[in-house]
């Protein structure tokens, strides 16, 4: 079953690839291409194997256990904060842009990247949700594994240092922050397991990497394009607030 799960979840990560103002001068003068290099998989791949190998563990199971009762001993009241902060890294980069702090890319080319790893991360979490059949700390379904929302906080973050790295690694530092955050406040929350969060802090990570290495083909596919527009919605199902993104070419 572990070894199921974590085929899937890789095999998915690294065979998506998806499409990716003006290109203009909003960039920093930089190689923007990011090399594929096999030690990035590391601390994601962890992270991933980590969240899988504690759908069937034991001794991984008892840490979730303890994780939540610990959290639960302090809890007053529950935060919905993460339903915010979620996004809050991705969008401090157009933030910072449109503050004229440079990033790596323009305009085009980063929300090439963020579509790409946007739509890398939805589906691998969502086709994992799909098919697992693990419950939620608060018991209201079974889809508990991976986090989605702290999947989507670790792409912003990992975005979020790509971007800005060459400016300051504390742009990154502080994105990554917030999305730890995310990913506690989903446990406090009751609404997720500690490995739960560590698989999806991992696809995050790994979905911004593969958008990253897969933009020199995905920026050729929208090379004669010259209009780029996009709109970022709030949306709300009854239970839970969040963005929704649409992005035309």
């Amino acid at each position: 079953m572990m070894k199921k799960i974590y085929s899937l979840i890789i095999s998915s990560l690294l065979t998506l690839s998806s499409f990716g103002q003006s290109q203009g001068s909003d960039s920093l003068n930089i190689n923007k291409d990011l090399k594929f290099k096999y030690e990035a998989l590391i601390i994601p791949g962890v992270l991933i194997g980590y969240g899988v190998i504690g759908l069937e563990s034991h001794t991984l199971k008892d840490i979730n256990t303890d994780t939540k009762n610990e959290i639960k001993e302090h809890i007053d009241k529950k935060f919905t904060i993460d339903d915010f902060s979620q996004y809050s890294a991705f969008l401090s980069v157009y933030a910072l842009n449109a503050a004229g702090i440079k990033g790596k890319n323009n305009f085009k080319d980063r929300t090439i990247i963020l579509t790409s790893a946007y739509l890398i991360m939805g589906t691998t979490v969502n086709v994992i949700k799909m098919t697992g059949n693990e419950m939620r700390p608060d018991g209201t379904s079974n889809n508990s594994f991976p986090s989605g929302h702290t999947a989507t906080a670790f792409m912003g973050a990992e975005f979020l240092y790509q971007e800005y790295k060459d400016v300051s690694i504390w742009y990154g530092v502080s994105g990554y922050l917030v999305a730890a955050g995310t990913g506690f406040f989903r446990m406090y929350n009751d609404r997720h397991w500690f490995s739960d969060v560590a698989a999806g802090a991992g696809i995050g990570i790994l979905s911004t990497k593969i958008a990253y290495w897969l933009h020199p083909v995905t920026k050729k596919i929208f090379k004669k394009k010259e209009n780029l527009n996009g709109v970022i919605l709030p949306v709300y199902n009854g239970r839970e607030y969040g963005l929704a993104m649409a992005v035309s070419f």
